[in-house]
């Protein structure tokens, strides 16, 4: 545990060496602030609570941004090691490879965790200082939002160390990271979408969406987080429909085996793989 503790140390100093903490969080702060003051602007005369308005945006950003991120500060964590030769002294040390990469993967979310919770968070403070009416509901709405972001930032990360332990130079890996997330945020609900028209009800039954929501960590994020409440839903478009047959308990064990499965893919083929 300590060897892992010590590797992701070295990650979270090295980010804030580069400025990725810094960078992310003050990213990710200022998309928030202007989401949080364009979108909350109109709903004292729709009657939807503004905090539920944030919410849907922020999910909607989380979307498209954090996968990006996750994988541009992971898809480099082995084979931009080896590249540099520092992987090698860094394994000259009493340490397992497991443990170098479950270490790294500590680091690499804490990076992400902080900066989601100061940036979201930070949103959610100025929504509150300019006196708008939050329940509980939406803060605990709120609250799933923040905590399934991160994850669905661990699940790229991940992702992203899969990469990173298959191929041979940094190059490939950036282009693999970034076909990633075109496929899981653009090109699947695309072609999910044309998929539906063109069969229009005949052999895409409810049951089998469902299962190819559950096939892209981004379309599990998006239901759990915009189908949560009948307020969330009735803002969020089609995403509420699938709460009918998908429950919070699927959709979260789905995100987490996306992590545990890519994660264990990444350990298995660094281990095999030659220095």
């Amino acid at each position: 545990m300590l060897n892992i503790l010590i590797v992701a140390r070295k990650e979270v100093q090295e980010g804030l060496r580069n400025r990725w903490v810094l960078a992310t969080t003050l990213l990710l702060a200022a998309l928030a602030l202007t989401l949080t003051f364009l979108g909350s602007a109109p709903t004292g005369t729709v009657g939807v609570r503004a905090l539920d308005v944030v919410i849907v945006s922020l999910a909607s950003l989380t979307i498209f941004l954090l996968p990006l991120i996750a994988l541009l500060i992971s898809h480099d964590a082995v084979v931009g090691e080896m590249e540099r030769g520092t992987m090698l002294l860094l394994l000259s040390y009493p340490i397992g490879r497991w443990q170098v990469l479950l270490g790294k993967f500590v680091g690499h979310l804490a990076i992400l965790a902080f900066a989601t919770l100061i940036g979201y968070g930070a949103a959610a403070l100025a929504l509150a200082l300019t006196g708008a009416t939050i329940d509980r509901e939406s803060w605990v709405a709120f609250a799933a939002m923040i905590g399934s972001s991160i994850l669905l930032g661990a699940v790229f990360i991940a992702l992203g160390y899969l990469v990173s332990a298959l191929v041979r130079q940094r190059g490939t890996a950036a282009g693999i990271a970034v076909g990633l997330w075109l496929v899981f945020v653009l090109l699947y609900d695309m072609a999910l979408l044309g998929a539906l028209v063109i069969d229009q009800g005949q052999t895409i039954s409810g049951g089998v969406l469902s299962a190819l929501l559950l096939l892209n960590p981004t379309d599990a994020y998006r239901v759990f987080n915009l189908s949560g409440s009948s307020s969330l839903s009735a803002i969020s478009g089609m995403a509420g429909t699938a709460r009918n047959s998908l429950g919070n308990e699927a959709l979260l064990a789905t995100l987490a085996l996306w992590v545990l499965v890519p994660l264990s893919l990444s350990a298995l083929a660094f281990s095999r793989r030659e220095l």
